[in-house]
C-alpha cells in the first residue's frame, strides 16, 4: 500500500471514529511514516515538530493509540518501560519477530512466516482462536562484547 493510500486510510479511520483530521495529527502521521527504523514517542514528537511546530506532546501520546488501532502503526514493547513504534502498512501480511539487542536496545525485525501456522495450530488444539501473537528474542551484541563498541547503540 502506498504512502498516500495509508494517509487516506488514516483519514478514513479518523472520520469513522468521529475524530477530526487535524494538521497536528497529519504531521504525526507523516513523521511516523518517514521513519524506517523503530522510534519512541519522544523521537516522534521531535520529528513531528520539525514538520509542524505546534504539535504537542499530548497530541502525540493521544495519536499513537489511534495509529495502532487503525493498523497503520505497530507497538513493540521490549520490557524496559519504553515502547517503540514502527509503521505497519496493511499489505505487510508476513508475521514479524523481533530480535532485541540487550546491549544497545536495537530492534531487528525478522520475517517469521511460521508464527501464523504455529499460533493457529496450538490454539486450535486447545479449542481457541488466536487473536494476537508475538515472538521476541533478546540477544547480546558480539561486537560490543569483544570491543566495547556497538554501531547500533543509540
Amino acid at each position: 500500500m502506498s504512502l498516500e493510500a495509508c494517509r487516506e486510510r488514516f483519514k478514513t479511520f479518523l472520520d469513522q471514529h468521529d475524530l477530526r483530521v487535524t494538521g497536528q495529527r497529519m504531521a504525526i502521521f507523516d513523521a511516523a511514516f518517514a521513519e524506517k527504523t523503530h522510534f519512541t514517542a519522544e523521537e516522534l514528537l521531535d520529528k513531528s515538530r520539525a514538520i509542524d511546530a505546534s504539535v504537542s506532546r499530548a497530541t502525540v501520546y493521544r495519536t499513537l493509540p489511534i495509529l495502532i488501532e487503525s493498523g497503520l502503526l505497530r507497538e513493540v514493547d521490549i520490557g524496559k518501560s519504553l515502547k517503540f513504534y514502527l509503521p505497519s502498512p496493511p499489505e505487510e501480511s508476513t508475521q514479524q519477530a523481533q530480535v532485541i539487542c540487550v546491549d544497545c536496545d536495537k530492534i531487528f525485525e525478522v520475517a517469521a512466516p511460521f508464527m501464523e501456522w504455529y499460533g493457529t495450530t496450538v490454539s486450535s488444539r486447545l479449542g481457541l482462536s488466536p487473536v494476537s501473537q508475538r515472538l521476541q528474542v533478546s540477544a547480546t551484541c558480539n561486537e560490543f562484547r569483544s570491543t566495547g563498541k556497538c554501531k547500533n547503540r543509540r
